[in-house]
């Protein structure tokens, strides 16, 4: 039976991975003035070039599109978060993330994923709108983990990375480290993966790619089911004109160089083959197959 509509509208979408049914969960759009600071060289007239990309992903006069969401699903009767978004009431340098006020638990909830039942939250990387709902306020200014009976995953070089440069750190990453990541570590929930050359399979069907560039410690989470096969890129791709154009940069990508190679070898690697690509700041559709396109890629939405 079809799903009422204001439930379908309030989980987001859903996509069928063989066994595997996963939830795009809303947090929130982010403004139009995003994909001009985040991806410079994305200029109306480059989007103008791929007509593809609009009305979708790009507005009709050229300004990208980006969102941001988690995505769950229950994999071999493990109940599993990628990602957790930018969070509730948390202070925030970017005024259009400080103290947000959003219904994302219950669309979580919503989506069959109440914050108890939650096994397995996997981190891609540690940054702000990635971790912001691993805690939840409690009242006294202090955080608490939001989902208590989860292990919370991300790989040790990300880890590694932000560690050595504690003493170094501007104050608004020092600020979501204190109230989105350190209270999962002193919780005793947070466990470190070595995933270096290859992938790592972290429980029956979910593997993390190592995928560095945007982050030293970055990794795309794959998903297997019979026969079947879907990648959630984290930021290795931060939107689909960086299909079209993979050496397209990401102004906070620590190493530039390393992202693009990156991003060309996973593109390679999925182009043509119908592994299903679900976008973690993709606009809605969100998801698709990654098909051949002139000299880069283009993503053909999934139905």
């Amino acid at each position: 039976m079809d799903r009422p509509a204001s439930l379908q509208q309030s989980t987001g979408r859903t996509w069928t991975v063989g066994g595997l049914v996963v939830h795009r969960v809303d947090e929130i759009a982010l403004p139009p003035q995003t994909g001009a600071w985040l991806l410079p060289a994305a200029t109306p007239e480059a989007v103008a070039e791929r007509p593809w990309l609009r009305p979708d992903f790009a507005t009709p006069d050229g300004t990208l599109q980006l969102a941001s969401h988690t995505f769950a699903f229950e994999a071999d009767g493990l109940r599993v978060l990628v990602d957790t978004g930018i969070g509730n009431g948390k202070t925030r340098a970017n005024p259009a993330w400080h103290h947000l006020d959003t219904d994302y638990l219950r669309r979580l909830a919503d989506a069959g994923f109440p914050p108890e039942s939650v096994d397995l939250v996997v981190l891609t990387h540690l940054h702000t709108d990635h971790v912001g709902w691993n805690t939840v306020a409690t009242g006294d200014g202090a955080w608490t983990p939001t989902f208590p009976n989860a292990r919370y995953l991300t790989s040790r070089t990300e880890w590694d990375h932000w560690a050595a440069r504690a003493g170094e750190m501007e104050e608004g990453r020092l600020q979501m480290f204190r109230d989105s990541v350190h209270p999962v570590r002193d919780a005793g929930l947070l466990d470190l993966v070595d995933v270096h050359d290859g992938p790592v399979e972290v429980a029956p069907g979910i593997r993390l790619l190592p995928t560095p560039g945007h982050t030293p410690g970055q990794v795309a989470v794959e998903l297997r089911s019979a026969g079947h096969s879907a990648v959630i890129t984290g930021d290795c791709i931060h939107h689909p004109v960086q299909l079209a154009d993979p050496d397209v940069t990401s102004c906070v990508d620590i190493d530039p160089d390393l992202a693009v190679r990156t991003r060309r070898d996973l593109l390679a690697a999925l182009a043509g083959t119908g592994t299903l690509l679900l976008g973690t700041h993709f606009p809605p559709p969100t998801g698709g197959l990654v098909v051949t396109d002139g000299g880069g890629y283009r993503l053909v939405p999934a139905s």
